[in-house]
């Protein structure tokens, strides 16, 4: 069985290929935000995912996975912290000026941006089953829970 935690840099189909899964899996998520007209769509939820990949390749390329073996684990802790800042400003938004208050919208939304980042580490670990799986049953908290909202 190969190991799915090393990648050679010349492996160009393998790096490809994940990095169309995570485009694919933030595609699916994006495209039912862009259909509801949420601010954060398509472009945002690919973005994301395909960052997220980006970033675990290139953890998973450099090799430092041997030299220290909690490098995947901070990198993920990191893309966690950095997509809850992007969550925090979908959710937060600034009220009229009139009452100096602030509005909570948009949980759901940073909730996906989040979930796309999770699928986008899945692909980027070559986890794409686990992406796919995860993509469909987002779809279906998404459409199918909100009935029950």
């Amino acid at each position: 069985m190969p190991n799915t935690y090393y990648l050679a840099t010349n492996d160009w189909l393998n790096i490809s290929f994940r990095l169309c899964i995570a485009l694919f899996i933030g595609a699916i998520i994006g495209l039912d935000r862009e259909i509801r007209n949420k601010p954060a769509g398509l472009r945002t939820h690919m973005l994301v995912s395909f960052g997220s990949a980006i970033f675990i390749l290139i953890i998973m390329q450099t090799g430092q996975l041997q030299d220290s073996p909690d490098a995947l684990s901070r990198v993920i802790q990191g893309i966690a912290t950095g997509v809850g800042f992007l969550g925090a400003g979908e959710i937060v938004r600034q009220s009229p000026q009139e009452s100096q208050r602030f509005k909570i919208h948009g949980l759901t939304s940073a909730a996906a941006i989040w979930v796309s980042a999770a699928l986008g580490i899945a692909a980027g670990c070559g986890l794409w089953q686990l992406g796919l799986i995860s993509s469909g049953l987002t779809l279906i908290v998404l459409n199918v829970f909100k009935r029950f909202e």
